[in-house]
């Protein structure tokens, strides 16, 4: 189960989330509470172990934009979290080595999310990014072979539930795990990622359907994501 925590604003969080497990951590550039500057980024990036993916969040960004910036940073992966199109989205592919797109659940872009050729689809509440929790019946039906990361008002308490309704590829959460809006809880992060993975093993043991035969890259064997 690949965990990514989002919303990072200081180097303290970001070393707390590697310590207790998560496979991801997120920094947001799109207008949010949470936003940090490029300069922040770039100096935690080059702290963090190599083997944890660094992902830059973005929404309606112009590709040459995104692009930059995550050059500039040092940074693993690209989240967009907009109204991005599917060309929109194969340009940041062409140059930036791992893209997540968000899409809303049960939306168009959610049935037709297999065009994005993103190498996963984030999916979220109406609002992405307001940690609000949608009605997870709405993510069951997504396009075969699209490595879903579920999102969206997940926390420690119903992160278990949420993994065993939808099945995802991965768990994506920021407010759940906080203390106030951008500063993180160390015993709620710790929680968290326990508890989704303790849950991703035990569906994994008992899967039956081969709906973690889904992997669009290994993170744990690649340590050259920067």
């Amino acid at each position: 189960m690949f965990v990514k925590i989002c919303g990072i604003t200081n180097e303290e969080d970001a070393l707390l989330a590697v310590a207790v497990g998560a496979d991801a951590v997120g920094f947001v550039f799109a207008p949010s509470k949470r936003k940090v500057p490029v300069s922040r980024v770039t100096d935690i990036v080059r702290r963090l172990p190599p083997d944890v993916m660094t992902v830059g969040v973005f929404k309606d960004e112009l590709p040459e934009r995104i692009i930059k910036i995550i050059n500039e940073t040092g940074l693993a992966a690209a989240q967009l979290h907009g109204v991005e199109s599917t060309a929109h989205v194969q340009a940041v592919k062409q140059e930036v080595r791992t893209v997540f797109k968000a899409v809303t659940a049960g939306s168009k872009a959610f049935y037709e999310a297999e065009d994005f050729k993103a190498d996963a689809v984030l999916v979220d509440s109406e609002i992405p990014g307001a940690g609000e929790i949608f009605d997870w019946q709405m993510a069951e039906n997504a396009p075969p072979g699209v490595p879903l990361i579920l999102a969206g008002g997940l926390t420690p308490e119903n992160v278990s539930e949420g993994i065993r309704k939808v099945k995802p590829w991965g768990v994506d959460v920021s407010s759940g795990v906080e203390r106030s809006p951008g500063v993180k809880d160390p015993i709620l992060v710790k929680a968290f990622v326990e508890s989704a993975k303790r849950t991703g093993r035990e569906l994994e043991t008992s899967d039956d359907n081969g709906l973690y035969d889904i992997e669009p890259y290994n993170w744990e064997e690649d340590s050259t994501w920067r």
